[in-house]
């Protein structure tokens, strides 16, 4: 039997300076400035880090199997802080989700914002890439069984959406 494992064992944060690479430029007369920073990139960053999440549970290989609506609170501005937490909420036979909320902090005033979360689902997979039992989640505390139990109506949602989309007819 596979040894369960923790929220808290698997639990990631991360901090990342907004830089101009970042940026989406905008044109103000004949200013070329620097505007919020590109949805895309902060997308990457999320998926990097429940992709981490997710391998610390697992031990394993881990691929991205959808990533659940973002939307964005708040813009990111070149200069700010980001800060993206990662946890594992849920964990099925093979796959696993992670919750990711993303803040921003302004380093000279220190207020932060919240950006936004997302919600990841990932597959456990084994040295020949094919889904693997994942271990399973050990809840600790009132916040873990919250998470663990809004993560199962995700679930149902999920597959749900998926169902529908099967009949979309897209060319």
């Amino acid at each position: 039997m596979i040894e369960g494992k923790t929220p808290s064992a698997s639990a990631v944060t991360t901090y990342q300076v907004m830089m101009p690479s970042h940026s989406n430029p905008s044109r103000t007369g004949d200013e070329l400035e620097l505007g919020a920073v590109n949805g895309g990139a902060i997308l990457n960053l999320i998926d990097n880090i429940g992709g981490i999440a997710a391998l610390r549970h697992c031990r394993s290989k881990v691929v991205t199997a959808s990533i659940d609506k973002m939307n964005f609170l708040n813009p990111v501005n070149v200069g700010e802080l980001l800060i993206l937490r990662a946890n594992v909420n849920y964990v099925g036979r093979t796959s696993l989700e992670v919750g990711v909320r993303v803040e921003t902090e302004h380093l000279f005033t220190g207020e932060r914002k919240l950006t936004g979360t997302a919600f990841l689902t990932f597959v456990c997979l084994d040295e020949d890439d094919r889904p693997k039992q994942a271990p399973p989640l050990i809840l600790e505390n009132e916040i873990d069984k919250k998470r663990y139990e809004q993560a199962k109506i995700r679930l149902l949602h999920r597959k749900e959406l998926r169902e529908k989309e099967k009949s979309y007819n897209i060319e």
